[in-house]
């Protein structure tokens, strides 16, 4: 059995970075110059022949995007490695730890992966044209490391086949009520990426008493945030405690009973960037898939297709879909979910006991 690697293995000693909204100012050399797509990065690409990403999206969403790529540019072949984000950053410690350099471009539900990546020297600085024109500063790597790719939030939400709209919790306060208890279900923080930056959110805004409480309320225990979603929309639960607001919002548009809410207290906030590694096997390929994943097209499909969210500023919210603008949003903080870390592992283990 291979050990299992922390972020302070990755680190080894090192001080952290430092971030703010997502990401830190500069703490290396300055982003190199903006690249397009030009027919002489395509041929390169081409070379190449294949591409390896690893992903937390989830599969279906990764594959289409692949399929998109591989037809936008034939003979480049796209292999994904699909994991939550918390055992995705194990495998690439592992794999760096055993001089395996198999991945080409990441990409984490969990912002503060890329802290230690970028410490650590295993990302390579690459800027597309796009992300310089269109995507705010907060949300890209000053030093041109990563940019992200997807916003999206962790809500609640309920089965409307089970539970009245009156009588649905509004707050994170009421999935404290006795009635709600053996009725919930919930992702883990240490499979999903989500769940960890959600879990963080949720500490800091309202302590680890209130994990305390709703841990005796006999939640269902499931790993990934897409599971959550699935589990209410088949009746197995009536209240979803967490999980991915966008895939209540996909199931509700398939004609699902499923409803989401966003508590007073403020909904969770997750960013999931993407970068390149510097000792991709595929380089070119990995610089052509970051360009054409941050192009307008791109972003504008995946927001269609996932119900998440841009940060492009030439993407516009799909007809009928709330907008980020008009809920109440706790505040990402990548550098206190990468510094709590392994005590949010520890404590929540022991207060769920799984």
């Amino acid at each position: 059995m291979r050990k299992r690697i922390s972020r302070r293995d990755v680190l080894k000693g090192s001080a952290t970075i430092a971030l703010g909204a997502v990401f830190a100012s500069p703490t290396c050399a300055a982003a190199p110059e903006p690249t397009a797509i030009t027919p002489e990065l395509v041929a390169a690409a081409k070379k190449d022949g294949k591409l390896v990403f690893y992903s937390s999206m989830d599969l279906p969403v990764g594959e289409k995007l692949g399929k998109a790529f591989e037809a936008a540019y034939p003979g480049i072949t796209v292999q994904i490695e699909r994991s939550g984000s918390e055992r995705l950053f194990q495998r690439v410690a592992q794999e760096f730890e055993s001089n395996i350099h198999a991945a080409d471009v990441v990409n984490s539900a969990d912002a503060s992966h890329f802290i230690p990546w970028k410490k650590s020297g295993w990302l390579m600085p690459f800027v597309p044209e796009d992300v310089a024109k269109y995507f705010p500063e907060t949300y890209r790597d000053p030093d041109g490391m990563a940019v992200t790719t997807r916003l999206w939030l962790s809500s609640i939400a309920y089965n409307t086949n089970l539970v009245k709209a009156e009588d649905a919790p509004k707050s994170f306060a009421d999935l404290l009520d006795p009635r709600w208890a053996g009725k919930m279900v919930k992702g883990h923080p240490a499979y999903s990426g989500t769940i960890m930056t959600t879990t963080f959110q949720l500490v800091r805004e309202l302590g680890w008493p209130y994990l305390e409480k709703l841990s005796k309320q006999r939640v269902m225990q499931v790993q990934s945030s897409t599971d959550p979603p699935k589990k209410l929309s088949l009746g197995e639960r009536a209240v979803m405690a967490d999980g991915n607001e966008y895939g209540i919002v996909l199931l509700k548009e398939a004609g699902q009973p499923v409803e989401s809410v966003y508590p007073s207290e403020g909904t969770p906030t997750i960013s999931g960037p993407t970068g390149i590694f510097a000792s991709a096997p595929h380089p070119n390929a990995a610089k052509l898939f970051q360009a054409w994943l941050h192009s307008r097209e791109t972003q504008q499909f995946f927001v269609d297709f996932t119900a998440q969210h841009s940060v492009h500023t030439q993407v516009t919210p799909k007809p009928g879909r709330r907008k980020l603008s008009d809920i109440k949003l706790m505040k990402e903080d990548p550098a206190g979910v990468e510094a709590m870390t392994e005590e949010i592992k520890t404590r929540y283990a022991r207060l769920f006991r799984v």
